[in-house]
């Protein structure tokens, strides 16, 4: 099973380790892409401020995030899932993963990105700030950018079981499975049960909860079908109102 990620828009800080090894990172047909973004990411930002956070979506109050990107060649790296947080993070909680659900997590699960690409968990990133909504001047909309090299990589890191395609609008534009890799992805949407209505926190720590719940029951559903019998076994209302589309309803996140 490969589970396809959103990362979170807020991010840890990098910390004191070493910096980035571009070449350690998974997926090594994304390389020569990342170096590319990388380059003109680090370039912008080190230049005119204002243009930078224009071109980043940034507001005066996220200023120093311009200098954080500016940094990324020399900045400390840490596991990608220590620096993603926010609300789908805290409610898979990496960290308190034991032994083979760790593992699992390790195997199974994709962050995409509009700086890298795609990581795994454990690929050693600094923090950064780019959107996969972002436009940057010289290689344009990075969700168009994205396409080619991901569809290049991604049929081979898709294996032959299920697809958990978990992420935002935004970037699921950078990738999307055809032909019998599209037949075993099963996308989720999280439901408020009492209005059917789609709400963010809901949406992100049901999610969270999910990845958590599967990973530590060591499931390996190979389609969607059988994801919803992994689900139903693991106490979650799904409906299926669509073929490879899955409905959880919730009434309350925990």
């Amino acid at each position: 099973m490969l589970v396809l990620l959103p990362p979170s828009e807020g991010k840890a800080a990098s910390g004191s380790g070493a910096p980035l090894e571009p070449g350690s990172l998974s997926l090594p047909g994304l390389a020569e892409a990342r170096a590319a973004v990388l380059e003109e990411l680090v370039e912008l930002c080190a230049g005119d401020e204002g243009k930078a956070r224009e071109v980043l979506g940034l507001s005066e109050g996220l200023r120093g995030e311009v200098a954080k990107n500016a940094g990324l060649r020399t900045a400390g790296a840490r596991p990608a899932g220590e620096i993603y947080t926010g609300v789908l993070y805290d409610a898979l909680g990496l960290a308190t993963l034991e032994g083979a659900a760790r593992e699992r997590a390790r195997a199974s699960l994709l962050v995409f990105s509009g700086l890298w690409g795609a990581v795994r968990v454990d690929d050693r990133i600094p923090s950064y700030r780019c959107s996969m909504g972002v436009k940057l001047p010289g290689l344009g909309a990075l969700g168009a950018y994205w396409r080619a090299p991901m569809a290049e990589v991604m049929p081979e890191a898709a294996g032959d079981g299920l697809v958990l395609d978990l992420r935002s609008a935004a970037y699921a534009t950078a990738w999307r499975p055809k032909g019998e890799v599209a037949a075993r992805t099963a996308t989720v949407r999280v439901l408020h049960a009492p209005t059917r209505k789609v709400v963010s926190h809901f949406n992100k720590a049901t999610k969270g909860r999910i990845v958590r719940s599967l990973l530590e029951a060591g499931a390996v559903p190979a389609a969607p079908g059988e994801l919803v019998e992994a689900l139903g076994d693991l106490g979650y209302v799904v409906e299926t109102p669509a073929t490879g589309k899955l409905d959880v309803l919730v009434d309350e996140v925990h």
